[in-house]
């Protein structure tokens, strides 16, 4: 009698010690658990390995990446109640040898392993980073990292993000708007914190496929260089500016923001870069940017927060994230990023929490991908899909739940004189 289900719902239970949230269907068409929850689907013995081998979110995502496992109905409830599945995070092998000291625990790997079967551990799916431990942050290992993420194909991130290949937190006036109108909404905003005026110079570090730089250009009359390490991004600005007929306006470079000279600029907007920049180097990114600027001018920096910890050497990065998304990326909490700029020499003048914009940002993008989900597949390649569908359902609930946040910080590089130029009253361009 096929029974996979409800042996592996009872060593789950056992294993966490609370009724799981999730319907089971097994590899041999079992079926067990609540009827009206989400169905996690357990395709095959090599799923229970993965994640015997690498308990934790790690194993998890190889699992779901490579098509081992699979959910049915609603993805977000599926991902919420399968977070208790997650039973150690991280590798550290002290807190896993703590939990196996519980014979309940040890019962129940004991059970898994009977039931999965335990040769060698498989392979990771070819879309996982294979590097270093150490996160260095050269300009080489950031290129890569760069690669990584961005150069999928514009074609897939057309379908995710829609006409304003904005891929950063839009700005919602109301929740029922459109993706479209809500990520113009937000580059409007950022020009306006800049205050920008025609003849200005600006700079876009990481422009993306060039769309903050395109509105800065042609709404304010400035004069923008947007510099990107994505060779196919640089291609796909390029050729968007030439249509709007502003390449008198607009110079995309394939380009380190570290190596940019040619300052100073009257104001810079970096918006979903420093996220790669690293907690070693933030400190000489502000201190670029600052040099950067002319006295007086204006820094918009967009950046993903992370909540602080009371013990920060005890905090790890977020293994699926580093190995599938953003490899050697890292977040801060917000004061430590306000810290590291006005220890750069800038006044930080403002801070607007956006938390719930980014889920909703989140929610609209996955369900581009799910409206054309046999194309992007076709384009990226099932697992890469994979890799975004769950990236961004998991992080929409991460910022919903306050796990994490989402900030714009406006900072002035004020002049010795200690004439900021800012109003009085603050948040004027609202």
């Amino acid at each position: 009698m096929a029974d996979a289900a409800l042996r592996l719902k009872s060593l789950f239970e056992q294993l966490l010690g609370t009724p799981i949230r999730v319907r089971i269907r097994a590899w041999d068409g079992s079926v067990a658990g609540p009827p009206d929850a989400p169905t996690l689907v357990v395709r095959n013995r090599r799923a229970l390995r993965r994640l015997l081998w690498k308990p934790g979110e790690l194993g998890m995502a190889r699992a779901w990446v490579s098509g081992d496992l699979g959910i049915e109905g609603d993805l977000y409830a599926a991902l919420d109640a399968m977070s208790e599945l997650v039973w150690e995070r991280g590798d550290d092998a002290r807190t896993l040898a703590q939990a196996l000291r519980d014979p309940e625990v040890r019962s129940a790997v004991r059970g898994l392993v009977k039931l999965g079967g335990l040769p060698l551990p498989p392979a990771p799916p070819p879309e996982e980073v294979r590097r270093s431990r150490a996160h260095l942050h050269t300009k080489r290992t950031d290129k890569r990292a760069i690669s990584h993420h961005y150069d999928v194909g514009n074609d897939f991130y057309e379908i995710v993000l829609g006409p304003s290949m904005v891929y950063s937190c839009a700005y919602w006036e109301s929740p029922d708007g459109t993706l479209e109108d809500a990520q113009r909404d937000k580059l409007e905003l950022i020009c306006r914190k800049l205050e920008l005026t025609p003849g200005q110079r600006l700079l876009d570090v990481g422009c993306g496929w060039g769309s903050m730089a395109i509105h800065a250009a042609r709404e304010y009359g400035v004069s923008v260089v947007g510099v990107t390490l994505s060779q196919e991004q640089a291609a796909y600005a390029r050729k968007r500016v030439a249509g709007e007929g502003l390449t008198d306006k607009v110079e995309i470079r394939v380009q380190d923001y570290r190596d940019v000279s040619d300052g100073p600029y009257d104001a810079i907007s970096s918006v979903g870069m420093a996220e790669h920049v690293g907690a070693e180097r933030y400190l000489e990114y502000a201190g670029v940017l600052h040099s950067l600027l002319k006295p007086g001018g204006r820094l918009l920096n967009h950046q993903i927060a992370r909540r602080p910890h009371r013990d920060e050497s005890s905090y790890h990065i977020d293994e699926f994230i580093d190995s599938y998304v953003f490899p050697d990326g890292e977040l801060a909490p917000i004061g430590t990023t306000v810290t590291q700029l006005e220890r750069a020499g800038l006044e930080v003048r403002d801070v607007e929490v956006i938390r719930e914009h980014y889920a909703l940002t989140l929610r609209r993008w996955v369900v581009n991908l799910e409206a054309e989900w046999a194309r992007a597949a076709k384009l990226a390649g099932a697992g890469r899909a994979r890799v975004w569908r769950l990236y961004m359902a998991a992080s929409a609930l991460a910022f919903e739940r306050n796990r994490i946040g989402v900030n714009q910080v406006l900072a002035v590089r004020t002049p010795d004189s200690g004439d900021s130029g800012m109003p009085l009253r603050a948040r004027t361009w609202n």
